[in-house]
């Protein structure tokens, strides 16, 4: 497989699936394959720009800023497009034509606050907005909604006794009482401590299978939307930079941007000449482009390795810092100012500061990118 456009990789001369194989042209196709979508939010032109498919986890994931909240607004209906149109199940509920009220959509949400109401029980929460069947269906109702999260011994407590995971387990059962066609959730987990933070987030990800729930997740951490999601998409500016599975996005971000969301790079400036940029860590092929082209050569921290293979490099190691299971160790390289990051498992002999050492790295790992203008001053 052979990296010789911008974005493409170089040639030199979750715990509830298997993560998904991805060959590089679904990788590098902006909104992936899928069945049909249970969600879509074409844009002006009738082209679908988000899609979730039924019973799939989608992730929205960007910056502070990048509209992502604004954009669960308007599929829930509390605000309005000012062009395109939202669709649930091929359903316009948004557009120039037709404003479906939110109460209206089927649509469960679940707030970063979890909006519980402190004066009343935790079933009567959960019970409030089921408007069918008599009240003891509704109460069994809630109680079995209770029931899926683990909740229903708390039944007629009140929120303020209650820990911040188990709020927002009831937030969950709140939500999902009234069998909605699609579920909101915004920043969900931000609140809860790391540790409690990774066991609700398995926990709610285990219900919304079981329920086969759609649901659409807002979230700012990378990580997270990699651990949860089916399906990224990756905002940037109020605009979708890139959509595709989690795997795919990660090996094969489209952009520089993209890339550099998903983790630290080293990168290296280069200029394309007779088709490839020629760097201290070796000459990768990119042809197609014209001379004098501003690239941008960049390679993870796990993917460069200490060894004899074939290319490697001298260096000399600068910094060595202990990770536990890992050590990242910064690598002077003679034609380039900065050192490399590398990121390695601590295991063996150390490689200790001032330690001569010879540096490979596969070319298949490697991401090559036209250069990023700067952004305006604001």
């Amino acid at each position: 497989m052979h990296a010789q456009q911008p974005g493409r990789r170089a040639a030199s001369g979750g715990r509830f699936r298997p993560p998904r194989p991805a060959t590089w042209p679904a990788c590098r196709r902006a909104g992936g394959t899928g069945p049909a979508p249970g969600l879509r939010r074409p844009d002006r032109t009738g082209r679908s720009r988000l899609a979730g498919a039924a019973g799939e986890t989608v992730c929205l994931l960007g910056h502070s800023g990048c509209g992502k909240t604004t954009l669960l607004r308007l599929i829930a209906g509390l605000e309005s497009p000012t062009a395109g149109r939202v669709l649930l199940d091929g359903e316009e509920v948004s557009g120039p034509q037709r404003h479906v009220a939110p109460e209206r959509r089927g649509i469960g949400l679940v707030f970063q606050d979890y909006a519980l109401f402190p004066h009343l029980s935790v079933r009567a929460n959960v019970q409030f907005g089921l408007r069918e069947g008599s009240a003891a269906a509704r109460r069994a109702t809630a109680l079995a909604a209770l029931a899926r999260v683990g909740m229903q011994s708390h039944a007629e407590a009140f929120p303020h006794t209650l820990s911040g995971g188990e709020q927002q387990r009831v937030a969950l059962a709140r939500a999902l009482a009234p069998q909605p066609r699609l579920l909101l959730m915004d920043e969900p987990f931000s609140n809860l401590d790391r540790r409690l933070r990774d066991q609700v987030r398995e926990d709610t990800l285990a219900v919304l299978r079981e329920a086969g729930t759609t649901a659409v997740i807002v979230t700012h951490d990378p990580e997270e939307a990699l651990r949860i999601a089916d399906r990224i998409v990756l905002m940037r500016h109020g605009r979708v930079e890139q959509s595709d599975t989690p795997e795919a996005l990660y090996r094969a971000p489209a952009t520089l941007f993209a890339a550099r969301f998903f983790c630290d790079l080293n990168e290296i400036p280069a200029v394309c000449r007779d088709g490839a940029v020629v760097t201290p860590l070796g000459r990768f092929d990119v042809p197609g482009l014209p001379d004098g082209a501003a690239m941008r050569v960049c390679v993870r921290p796990q993917d460069l390795t200490p060894g004899d293979a074939p290319g490697a490099v001298h260096g000399r190691v600068i910094e060595r810092v202990f990770l536990g299971e890992s050590e990242q160790l910064q690598i002077a390289l003679d034609g380039l100012a900065q050192p490399l990051r590398l990121r390695r498992h601590a295991a063996g002999a150390p490689l200790q500061p001032g330690a001569a050492l010879r540096l490979a790295v596969d070319p298949a790992r490697v991401l090559i990118y036209p250069e990023m203008p700067s952004p305006s001053p604001r």
